[in-house]
C-alpha cells in the first residue's frame, strides 16, 4: 500500500520534481521551488492538476487571476488552464501536486527546473501509457 506522511516527505526533498506514485488515472508529485523562482508558465491541455502548499509562500497565476498561497492552502487547476507558481516568500516553496491523469514519467527525479525542462524537451519525462 502507497502511504506517505506527506508534509513530512515534502520538506526532506530538496528536488525541483520528484514523482512519488504514479497510478492509471493519477500521479503524485512534490516539488521544492527555490526563492525568487518559479514553475514556469504552461499549459496541460488534457491533465487536471491540484497544488497543495506545504510550506512558503507563493503567487499562483490562473488563466490572469493572481491569488496569494501559504501552507495549507489547495488550488485546483483544470486542464487546459494558463498557470504558474511563483515562490515569494524568502524560504523554499514547497508544495505536492495531483495529476490526472499522470504527467510525468513514473519515479522521475529532476533536481533543478533545467533538468526537468531538458527531460521534458528530449522526451525522457514523458508518461507512461
Amino acid at each position: 500500500m502507497p502511504h506517505f506522511t506527506i508534509a513530512t516527505v515534502a520538506e526532506k526533498s530538496a528536488d525541483f520534481r520528484r514523482v512519488l506514485w504514479t497510478g492509471e488515472h493519477t500521479q503524485l508529485v512534490i516539488m521544492t521551488i527555490p526563492v525568487s523562482e518559479e514553475i514556469g508558465e504552461e499549459v496541460h491541455e488534457d491533465t487536471d492538476q491540484i497544488l497543495t502548499f506545504v510550506s512558503g509562500t507563493a503567487k499562483v497565476v490562473l488563466d490572469g487571476s493572481t491569488k496569494s498561497c501559504a501552507q495549507g492552502d489547495l488550488v485546483a487547476v483544470p486542464a487546459g488552464a494558463k498557470h504558474n507558481v511563483i515562490n515569494t516568500g524568502e524560504n523554499p516553496l514547497i508544495l505536492y501536486t495531483v495529476y490526472g491523469p499522470p504527467e510525468h514519467a513514473a519515479d522521475a527525479v529532476h533536481h533543478t527546473k533545467e533538468e526537468g525542462e531538458a527531460a521534458e524537451e528530449s522526451g525522457e519525462d514523458e508518461p507512461p501509457q
